[in-house]
C-alpha cells in the first residue's frame, strides 16, 4: 500500500472511532483502538515506537516515542485535547524528519467535530 491509502484508512477509522466514542477520552484509549482497527483491516501497526535522535556520532536511541507506525511508512500521532498547539505539529514533523518517513498524521480526538482534528503532516514533499 502506498502512503495515501494507509492514510485513507487512517482517516476512517479514525472518523468511525470518533462518531463511536465521541470526544474527551484518555489518549491511551484512542491508541490502542485505532491499532486494533488498522490491524483488522489488515495493516502491520506497530505502537510506541522509538524515534532515535542520530547526528554525526551520536546517538540517542530512546530519545521519543511515536505513537503508531502503520507499515513502517506512515506515523500518526494521537491527541485529545482542547485545541491543537504548534508543538504538536513540530512534534510529528520531527518524528518524520527523525524517521525519513513521509506522512504523518496528527489526530486530535478532542475537537468536537474529528473532521477538524485531523492534520496531515508531509516530510519532504
Amino acid at each position: 500500500m502506498t502512503e495515501n491509502e494507509i492514510g485513507t484508512l487512517v482517516v476512517d477509522v479514525a472518523v468511525n472511532l470518533h462518531r463511536d466514542t465521541g470526544p474527551g477520552l484518555m489518549e491511551t484509549v484512542y491508541e490502542i483502538i485505532m491499532a486494533t482497527e488498522l490491524a483488522r483491516r489488515g495493516l502491520h501497526v506497530e505502537r510506541q515506537v522509538r524515534v532515535p535522535i542520530v547526528y554525526r556520532d551520536l546517538v540517542f536511541p530512546k530519545a521519543f516515542r511515536a505513537d503508531l507506525v502503520i507499515e513502517r511508512k506512515v506515523i500518526v500521532e494521537v491527541k485529545s485535547v482542547q485545541a491543537v498547539l504548534p508543538q504538536h505539529l513540530k512534534q510529528v514533523q520531527t518524528y518524520l524528519k527523525l524517521t525519513g518517513l513521509k506522512l504523518g498524521y496528527l489526530l486530535n480526538f478532542g475537537a468536537p467535530l474529528m473532521k477538524d482534528g485531523i492534520t496531515r503532516c508531509v516530510n519532504g514533499l
